[in-house]
């Protein structure tokens, strides 16, 4: 295949580094930093009042009114639990929680990891206001812990990826009912009514074998999302809620799939080329062909979550980051530090995520319930428990949801700073350290 220079160039390094797995991650991160430079630079009042500006999107006397922030909250990252539930639902369907052997560890290491952060918070601080940011600790990041994970490559076996993974994946679903259950304004029902009745629709949909994703983008946001941003339960959880009808079956069957694409292939081949740049319609008429054969052997599922796996990592996070990272550091730092909202989170993160994950782990395991993944030892369960307590993106979106007071806020993100770079540091070295010894070990 003759490649021209843009395609040389440009567009396969620029696909080679998006499907890089640390890329999202390392980007993730160079957005929060520019967050922090800018807050707490000259330009910070620039910064924050950016942030705050209103738009307005509706028509006629129906029209909502929010700020930008608001609307990357409520509107951008709803795209991004989407993919959760996109991915949620893959891996109930055919992935690692499909299967309750293998689902198992996971699925309680996980529960482990948000019941003791949570308790750990809420130990020092039971009261008043403060005490609303208990779900706070219970997130994990995804991006960042398996940004950090691949960064090691093959210094970690592929189990231990996927069991941070299905584990961090089972996380943010927690960290969904967290939010739809504790972390919602007053209810209005008629809104949720409608909203109810455009998850049916989807439904129905789903059942009658509509397949067009621009038909569920539609019902999906001007509906069923609009209906939530107005019914008091916060609006990410309508992307869940969707995705969840998105369908998941193909249209052709693999072997058939494949006789197709042969027969297509041997009559394309024994078309009369025109020996010009151009194909001929005969060509043209095979390729559509191929083309809808192949859109039929994928589910809308998949092909959705592929697609959008870019967008919320190089587009999604970055700006959720740019937008909630930079914090104006004022007052004392150290104070700030020590206060039980930010000591509460640190401990949660830090302490809480590897007891409960770790502790959880090993009384499955002791009762016969569970077994480690194939090639993975303690030593590493240990690193990426650690890598767990990274909750830095849902750490932040809850922050925002949980407290009100300028303040509370401020040290509860100095808590999810210090405790994701401790947590991102200490499972880095220990997953090296773990594969250091096991190839000394080898060697003798």
């Amino acid at each position: 295949m003759r490649l021209d220079p843009i395609d040389k160039y440009l567009l396969i390094p620029v696909n080679r580094f998006i499907s890089n797995s640390t890329t999202s991650g390392i980007l993730l991160f160079a957005s929060a930093i520019i967050a922090l430079i800018l807050a707490n630079s000259p330009l910070k009042d620039a910064y924050h009042h950016f942030w705050e500006q209103t738009f307005t999107i509706g028509f006629s006397d129906f029209t909502v009114s929010k700020s930008l922030h608001h609307w990357i909250n409520d509107g951008l990252m709803s795209v991004f639990f989407f993919v959760v539930g996109l991915e949620l639902k893959r891996e109930i369907m055919g992935g690692e929680l499909s299967k309750p052997k293998d689902a198992i560890l996971p699925i309680f290491a996980a529960l482990g990891g948000m019941i003791i952060p949570a308790l750990l918070y809420w130990l020092l601080n039971t009261t008043g206001e403060a005490s609303y940011g208990w779900g706070i600790p219970m997130a994990t990041d995804i991006a960042f812990a398996l940004g950090i994970l691949y960064l090691l490559g093959d210094r970690v076996p592929i189990s231990l990826k996927v069991f941070l993974t299905a584990l961090a994946i089972v996380d943010d679903l927690g960290a969904v009912m967290v939010i739809a259950f504790f972390y919602t304004s007053d209810i209005s029902t008629i809104s949720l009514l409608v909203g109810g009745a455009f998850f049916a629709v989807l439904l129905l949909a789903n059942i009658l074998g509509i397949r067009s994703t621009v038909f569920y983008g539609i019902v999906g946001i001007g509906g069923l999302w609009m209906a939530f941003l107005l019914s008091g339960i916060h609006a990410t959880i309508a992307g869940v809620i969707a995705a969840l009808t998105i369908p998941a079956n193909v249209k052709i069957e693999d072997k058939s799939f494949v006789k197709k694409m042969n027969d297509l292939t041997n009559e394309f081949e024994n078309t009369t080329p025109n020996n010009v740049s151009l194909i001929t319609s005969d060509q043209l008429h095979i390729l559509d062909k191929i083309r809808r054969y192949s859109k039929a052997a994928m589910t809308p599922l998949q092909r959705l979550e592929h697609g959008m796996h870019p967008l919320v990592g190089y587009v999604v996070m970055p700006i959720f980051a740019l937008a909630n990272a930079g914090i104006t550091f004022s007052g004392s730092f150290s104070d700030n530090l020590s206060s039980n909202i930010s000591l509460g989170v640190i401990l949660g993160l830090v302490l809480g995520k590897f007891i409960g994950i770790v502790g959880f782990s090993k009384i499955l395991i002791k009762l016969k319930l569970a077994v480690l993944p194939e090639g993975v030892n303690w030593r590493q369960i240990y690193g990426a428990a650690m890598l767990a307590g990274i909750g830095f993106t849902m750490s932040l979106f809850i922050t925002d949801l949980a407290f009100e007071d300028s303040d509370y806020i401020l040290q509860a993100k100095i808590g999810i700073f210090v405790a994701s770079l401790l947590c991102g540091i200490g499972g880095y070295l220990t997953l090296r350290k773990a594969q250091r010894i096991i190839r000394i070990k080898g060697l003798h």
